[in-house]
Formats: C-alpha cells, structure tokens, sequence
C-alpha cells in the first residue's frame, strides 16, 4: 500500500492561498522554502529549469503543499496549469516509495509515465508520474529519507498545538 503523504496545489500566490486554506480548513502554520535549489530537472527527458517556491503546511494528517512557479519553461506543472493562464488547483499527491527507480518503471508499465524527475541541491530525487488519465492530477514520488521524513515531522510537529498566529514562516 502506498498511502498519501502530501496534496499538493498549484496556486498564483502563497501568502494568499496558505491564508485562505487556513480560513476554510484551519491548516498550518505554513513553512515557505523560496526557489527551491534543484541540482537537476528533466521533463519528459529534457532538462529544463523548474524554478518554484513552496509553501508547506499540515492539513490534519496529511501535509499540504502550496507551489507556484516562476519561470516559464515546460515542467510537470505546467503540463496541467500552462503559464500564463493564471489557473490553479490540486496538482498531485505525494507517496513515499521504496525504490524510485522501481516505481517510476511499474508506473510506466501501468500507463502513467514519468513527466518530470529533479534533484535538490540536497541529493533529495522526486519524481513527477502523470496519472492524470486515470486520477486527474499527477503524483509524487520520493524515497522516505531520514532528511525528508524529518521535514514532515517538523511540519507536522509544528501543528500540533498551534494557536493560528505566525501563519507564514520563511525557511532557509
């Protein structure tokens, strides 16, 4: 079983979109990681810059994910919100896998190829599979490293117990 780790969202503005997800579902606090420093990103097999920030919260059990994209070029993203259309809405749901690579090819088998793959600068692989013929959305996929599943307690931690003042927190 591969349960739900993170929904994620494409959204024009952060601070808005984490103020208003907190309104209607009471998520937070936001953690807000700008240009996410990526050593590589490849979509559909062609590197491609994917400049993006994130803004990362918990939503009961499940984190949520805020991204938007700054730059223009073709990415996992853009695939289902092209540039420029101001559109947003859920993106994908991320799992946490036990070997990438494995995963990436049994999804491909089962008709969903891989849309986007990129590296952080920090050695953390995500994989894009586009399911959306089959879900509606994409999904993530990453490995559950001691560095990632670190940040989800974090955020998770944060959370708990929360009062609902300092909504948005800068990372890094």
């Amino acid at each position: 079983m591969l349960p739900v780790r993170q929904l994620a969202y494409k959204v024009n503005d952060l601070e808005a979109a984490a103020a208003a997800h907190h309104r209607q579902f009471g998520s937070g606090p936001f953690f807000v990681l700008r240009h996410v420093a990526l050593s590589s990103s490849h979509h559909r097999g062609i590197e491609r810059t994917f400049d993006h920030s994130s803004a990362y919260g918990q939503w009961g059990s499940v984190m949520v994910e805020l991204v938007v994209q700054h730059n223009s070029d073709d990415s996992a993203l853009h695939d289902m919100f092209p540039h420029g259309s101001g559109r947003g809405g859920l993106h994908h749901a991320a799992l946490f896998v036990d070997d990438l690579q494995s995963e990436i090819a049994r999804f491909e088998s089962l008709g969903s190829p891989l849309a986007q793959l990129s590296v952080t600068q920090t050695g953390t692989a995500f994989a894009f599979v586009d399911t959306r013929a089959s879900l509606g959305h994409m999904l993530e996929l990453y490995e559950p490293t001691e560095q990632l599943t670190g940040f989800y307690d974090f955020v998770a931690q944060a959370a708990q117990g929360w009062d609902g003042r300092d909504l948005i927190r800068e990372l890094g």
